[in-house]
């Protein structure tokens, strides 16, 4: 008869440690931290794209860490941006829901590849500027799609059905950054911060060779998140491209909603490229972007799918 492993034998634990440990986990004291609400700050939201249509900015006060209401808009401000030609674009609060809006049609575009703009806030006694270039982006070559079974329970969605990806190269030159966002019945869906796919050149980061190459695979399956998507869905993929500081920014923003356990860092701030233009002001949050699209769409035939070991 084969004899029971002695587990014991092979862990070794000074009893000083094992003291303690029962120590430390023999109760629990409830401590009611005071955190008062600090000044409130601007927060500045605003990622402008090349297409056709109305563009938004929109400005709202910050909120104290633990109050869950909506965030309070911020109104009566002056908002414009500039492009390097000296072309004015005035973006008024028509609905005073601090959403600043340009453009009503589609026969209005706003950014244009190659050209830097300029973003000017004037709210009250503080001006806060930004800048951006609008950057080149790559052609979406195809979205495709193959027949998966999940052996776990998702959080949300079917167990059976389809994941998607898309195939685009990066443009020659390194150093070129994007904003990849997976598209459902049309429209962009940035559901959960942890969900951000970004890519330097066609890689994670400037590590990696993958100058004028294909996405890589996982940046390439980005756009199927946490759910398997059904027969008859209607997806897609838009790249943005983007500028390195807003790179890092969205890196900042993924890191800060993924941290947590036992190894978490103190929440911090992510840094903006929205300033006040008096450097003893209020300091502002939030970001300011200009960016080109490209997007593919399709809708999921299951005869088209492609073999599940492809």
């Amino acid at each position: 008869m084969m004899k029971n492993l002695n587990i014991l034998k092979y862990i070794q634990i000074p009893a000083l440690f094992v003291l303690a440990l029962m120590t430390l986990t023999s109760c629990e004291d409830v401590i009611d931290l005071n955190t008062g609400a600090g000044p409130s700050q601007l927060v500045v939201d605003g990622w402008l794209t090349n297409e056709p249509g109305q563009q938004t900015i929109r400005l709202s006060w910050t909120s104290p860490y633990f109050d869950n209401s909506a965030p309070k808009p911020v109104t009566g401000a002056e908002v414009t941006v500039t492009d390097d030609q000296g072309k004015v674009y005035k973006f008024e609060d028509t609905d005073s829901d601090g959403a600043y809006t340009w453009g009503k049609t589609n026969a209005d575009t706003f950014g244009h590849i190659g050209r830097t703009y300029s973003l000017k806030v004037v709210n009250g006694a503080d001006i806060f500027t930004a800048k951006s270039e609008l950057k080149r982006v790559p052609t979406v070559d195809s979205v495709v799609y193959r027949h998966e079974k999940w052996p776990f329970e998702p959080d949300k969605g079917p167990r059976e059905g389809f994941v998607a990806s898309f195939y685009a190269r990066d443009i020659e030159g390194e150093g070129d950054t994007y904003w990849i966002k997976p598209i459902i019945r049309g429209k962009p869906v940035v559901d959960k911060a942890v969900n951000i796919s970004i890519a330097y050149d066609a890689a994670f980061g400037a590590g990696a060779p993958s100058d004028g190459l294909i996405f890589i695979l996982p940046l390439r399956e980005s756009i199927t998140t946490d759910s398997l998507y059904s027969a008859g869905a209607e997806i897609g993929v838009e790249l943005h491209s983007i500028t390195y500081e807003a790179f890092e920014f969205l890196k900042q923003v993924s890191e800060q909603a993924a941290n947590g356990g036992l190894f978490a860092t103190p929440i911090a701030n992510v840094r903006s490229n929205v300033v006040n233009a008096n450097p003893n002001g209020p300091k502002a949050l939030g970001f300011f972007s200009a960016s080109a699209v490209s997007r593919k769409e399709t809708v999921i035939d299951p005869e088209k799918a492609r073999p599940d070991n492809d």
